[in-house]
Formats: structure tokens, C-alpha cells, sequence
């Protein structure tokens, strides 16, 4: 690339995800437009299975009292970091899926008699909630973290934009536009909150930053 590609990211990158893009040839800006906040919270029955929808919420089970008799209890979750991250602190993983959508049916069908407890953030879709209730399968629910907007203003003009949730588009979109700049996506729910914004999205392949990163090089790598 003669010319730099300038990349926004949504989010602080760990270091060794700042090197891919760096040693690519590519300048990077990158700003934490979500804050994420653990939250306490006490179980009120005993599960026979946990279910998790994100690292953070993982990451806020980690932190309760209660976290070493959990990890007795097997787990099912969606996303492969989030899946690792469980198996790393001790936990038994069932079964993982990509998106919501697709565990919805495995729990229906597999997973109806459990108790289930369900470990969620304030902006947690309905897609998991509806499936259980659809075929009476007993669970409690936990707000365990909550995501708040943390919004700045980008002076500079990036040519790509990295992406990993819709709160983060929504927080991006309160003081900046979207011209003709790329968007990268961690997955479709996120690239569905862009829609009616812009249709230059890519939607990684896996869900996970780095996989996020690839896109975004192989992109502009195989421009002319």
C-alpha cells in the first residue's frame, strides 16, 4: 500500500491485535466508544446449567463470590472467546454456537429440563429469553454487566472502521458520520445496526476481533 489506510477501531486493542494492522503498513486510531461495568448479583436458585452470552459476562461471574461452585455446573454459550474464556477459568462447555440464533434450537432441544441461569448485560437481545419460554423451560435471568455510551468526536478521517457491537455503532453514530468509509463487523448483528447507514459493510468470518482485523487487511491488501 503506497498510501497508509487509516483505521478507526470502536475499541482499545490488545496489543498484539494493534501489531497485525501496524505491521501491515496500516495507521491506527482507536477509542473505547462503550465503557462496560460489572455488576454484583446473587443467584436465586441453584442451576444445573449456565448459559453466557458474552466475555463479559463471563468475566462479571468471575469476579461473584459464588464463582468456584460454579464452575461444578456445565455451561453452553455463544461465541468461541467467550467459549475459551470459560474452559480457561475451569468451566465445562455443552455446547457453542456463533450467534444466538443458532443456539436457540440446541437449548430447546437439548437442554429443556434444565434450570437454567442465565447470565446476561442490559442490552441482551430477546432471542435467548423468547426460545426458553417458548417451550416452558425454567431459568432465572442475571444482569451481571451494563454498557454504557462513551462517545468522542473523530477529527481525522479514517478510511476503515472497525466494529464489535451495535451499542458501539450507535455510540460511533452520536458524533460522527459515515461517508464512503468501510465498516468492518464482528458479526451480522452488529452489520444489521448499519443498514440504513451505509452499504460498504464486511462481515468477519468468525466472531472475534482478530478475525475482525483480517477482514479489514485482506480488504484493502487485494485493492489494486
Amino acid at each position: 500500500m503506497e498510501n497508509k489506510i487509516c483505521v478507526l477501531s470502536t475499541k482499545k486493542l490488545q496489543s498484539n491485535q494493534k501489531n497485525f494492522l501496524l505491521n501491515a503498513g496500516f495507521t491506527l486510531i482507536e477509542a473505547d466508544f462503550i465503557k462496560i461495568f460489572i455488576l454484583s448479583f446473587q443467584l436465586k436458585n441453584t442451576p444445573t446449567l449456565l448459559l453466557f452470552t458474552s466475555q463479559n459476562a463471563v468475566e462479571s461471574v468471575l469476579k461473584n463470590e459464588k464463582s468456584n461452585h460454579l464452575k461444578h455446573i456445565p455451561a453452553i454459550c455463544v461465541g468461541i472467546k467467550t467459549k475459551q474464556l470459560l474452559e480457561k477459568n475451569g468451566f465445562r462447555v455443552l455446547a457453542m454456537e456463533e450467534y444466538a440464533q443458532r443456539l436457540a434450537p440446541i437449548i430447546q432441544k437439548d437442554f429443556s429440563k434444565e434450570q437454567i441461569a442465565f447470565f446476561a448485560g442490559n442490552l441482551r437481545r430477546n432471542v435467548l429469553p423468547d426460545a426458553m419460554n417458548q417451550v416452558n423451560i425454567d431459568f432465572d435471568e442475571y444482569l451481571v454487566y451494563q454498557n454504557e455510551e462513551s462517545s468522542i468526536k473523530i477529527e481525522s478521517n479514517p478510511n476503515g472502521l472497525l466494529f464489535f457491537s451495535p451499542s458501539g455503532v450507535k455510540s460511533y453514530l452520536k458524533q460522527n458520520t459515515i461517508d464512503d468509509q468501510t465498516c468492518f463487523c464482528i458479526g451480522t448483528t452488529t452489520a444489521d445496526a448499519l443498514k440504513d447507514i451505509t452499504k460498504n459493510i464486511v462481515i468477519a468470518n468468525q466472531q472475534t476481533v482478530e478475525n475482525v482485523i483480517i477482514q479489514c487487511i485482506n480488504h484493502y491488501s487485494n485493492k489494486p
